[in-house]
């Protein structure tokens, strides 16, 4: 799979109504059929900075997202509100779905 993980600095006038700004660009990409999942979370940190994680089952669905006309929209209407270029990790694995986090094992009795 593609996962991906990209951080978007939100101007501060923009940062509460984000995910409604993004949500059309969110709908028609988890509606892709080769997207796992795009999730968006709001870093505790920086309220101004959301975090988006998302993964695509392998290359061509990737590619198939980026050349996708609502990936073109979102590149022309979405840069207006944020405060800087979004910063990215891409990175190729060799799954498809999440992994349990061995670490912390949850007992199964709970």
């Amino acid at each position: 799979m593609i996962f991906i993980t990209a951080k978007f600095p939100v101007l501060p006038e923009h940062a509460e109504a984000w995910p409604s700004i993004a949500g059309a660009f969110t709908e028609a990409t988890r509606s892709e059929p080769g997207c796992l999942w795009f999730e968006w979370s709001r870093s505790l940190e920086d309220p101004n900075e959301y975090v988006l994680v998302e993964a695509f089952r392998d290359a061509d669905a990737g590619a198939a997202h980026v050349g996708s006309a609502h990936f073109a929209e979102a590149q022309r209407t979405l840069p207006p509100y944020l405060a800087a270029t979004p910063k990215v990790v891409n990175v190729e694995l060799d799954q498809d779905d999440w992994s349990e986090l061995g670490e912390m094992t949850v007992p199964a009795e709970r």
